[in-house]
């Protein structure tokens, strides 16, 4: 019987194995995919019609409407260069709002930052100025990439229903708290301290 099982665990184990390594290589083939696609990298498109073929190409991107003279689009700009080097799972870009009338007036993009998110080609959310991201010029990258997965067009592992600093302070509560109930002496039948 032991020698069974035995069997039976190999077995079960091998076609786990064989399963990881499929998913890895695809996996890998994917990402091959996607940076031959122009993923992991912030760039500029050119108008409307390169908009529409990186939609088509790309399932999941992150489009930052922007006008050179809005000094809050290069505080986006910074933002996204991180996060496209980070999520190559994504087609990050940046298009003039001079230069695609016809999108911008479509999609109903009135203030500027925006930054349109796009699943499966279908326009799914806007981020609309910096409302969502605190109403603070000095937000987070972090916040940001929060904000983005909520649209689900990059792939995040943190808590999706509470912001990061948020997540953080609980976090931190939680190791304050076991600290707390890890330094209490045993002998003490109370939390008061009568010492001077």
């Amino acid at each position: 019987m032991e020698q069974v099982l035995h069997h039976m665990a190999k077995t079960v184990e091998k076609q786990l194995d064989d399963e990881l390594e499929r998913l890895m290589k695809q996996r890998a083939k994917l990402k091959q995919e996607w940076l031959a696609n122009g993923h992991g990298e912030y760039t500029e498109i050119d108008g409307e019609k390169e908009f529409f073929t990186i939609c088509n190409k790309s399932a999941n991107v992150v489009c930052h409407f922007y006008k050179n003279d809005t000094p809050r689009c290069k505080i986006v700009d910074m933002h996204l260069r991180l996060l496209a080097k980070k999520h190559v799972e994504t087609r990050f870009v940046k298009l003039d709002v001079e230069r695609a009338p016809f999108l911008t007036g479509r999609l109903k993009i009135r203030m500027i930052p925006t930054i349109g998110l796009v699943k499966d080609n279908k326009t799914k959310d806007f981020v609309v100025g910096f409302t969502d991201l605190g109403n603070r010029d000095d937000f987070t990258t972090e916040i940001l990439e929060w904000r983005i997965a909520r649209s689900e067009v990059i792939e995040y592992s943190g808590d999706l229903l509470v912001p990061p600093a948020e997540a953080k302070k609980q976090r931190a509560l939680q190791i304050q708290s076991k600290k707390t109930i890890k330094g209490r002496t045993d002998d003490s039948d109370s939390d008061l301290d009568f010492s001077d």
